[in-house]
């Protein structure tokens, strides 16, 4: 049997080990040189649990260095070199890294977990802990900031309620003439017309804020709003001039 790497992608591997056991500046410089070299020099050794996913059985450094390069940059770090443990390989791959990290294990020294390993323990934990404290806070800010936006934008079409009458009753080529004539291209305005109709037919809007939330284009394998709170608020901002 001849042994070669595999490359699989970082979102589909775990690790058991905690992240926190490494500082958080090794795995920085780590996460550069891969990115730098766009590989892994030292592929780490996963097992299947199940179809699409995996778990580190040897290299968790390693793993978490690539899963830092690839917050940094999605793209050149979404994949990892990797061998996996198969049921034709098991045995022997098991058996080296048995042999490699037990030596590894003696030439470093067989020494207890101290009080300086704890500290170092608490001091990657606490910085590791800090960032994502910090990341989590500027999340929450914008999260609330675009809430209140929206809160403002909702209010702000509430207030333009006699242009619901477009979408309640107007037949799908008027709708399409009325949002081109608000700078809606042709195709989108045709499309979010016959959508209109669609919805409008199953049950009335009640405001547009209601058209806003309903009238939605396929996006891939998900459904995203045709009209923005925005662009709602342009659209009949220009209708109002007119």
């Amino acid at each position: 049997m001849k042994l070669s790497t595999s490359l699989v992608a970082i979102k589909k591997i775990s690790c058991t080990k905690p992240r926190s056991t490494f500082a958080d500046d090794e795995l920085e410089k780590a996460a550069a040189l891969i990115l730098e070299s766009e590989g892994v020099i030292n592929p780490i050794v996963i097992r299947r649990t199940d179809i699409q996913s995996y778990e580190v059985v040897d290299g968790d450094f390693e793993y978490y260095a690539a899963a830092r390069a690839r917050e940094i940059d999605p793209r050149k770090g979404e994949m990892i070199g990797v061998f996996i443990i198969e049921s034709e390989n098991e045995e022997t791959l098991t058996k080296q890294v048995e042999v490699f990290r037990k030596q590894k294990s003696e030439d470093s020294g067989k020494v207890d977990f101290t009080l300086k390993d704890l500290e170092k323990f608490l001091t990657n934990f606490e910085a590791h802990f800090g960032k994502i404290t910090k990341q989590l806070l500027e999340e929450a800010t914008t999260n609330a900031r675009l809430e209140n936006e929206n809160k403002e934008l909702k209010k702000q079409i509430t207030d333009k309620i006699e242009h619901l009458e477009v979408f309640k009753t107007l037949d799908k080529i008027k709708i399409a003439d009325k949002l081109i004539s608000a700078g809606v291209s042709s195709k989108k305005a045709y499309q979010i017309a016959e959508l209109v109709e669609k919805e409008r037919n199953q049950e009335q809007f009640q405001s547009l804020n209601d058209v806003v939330d309903r009238v939605k284009i396929p996006h891939g394998k998900k459904k995203q709003r045709a009209i923005s709170l925005k662009e709602m608020l342009e659209i009949v901002n220009i209708w109002s001039k007119k």
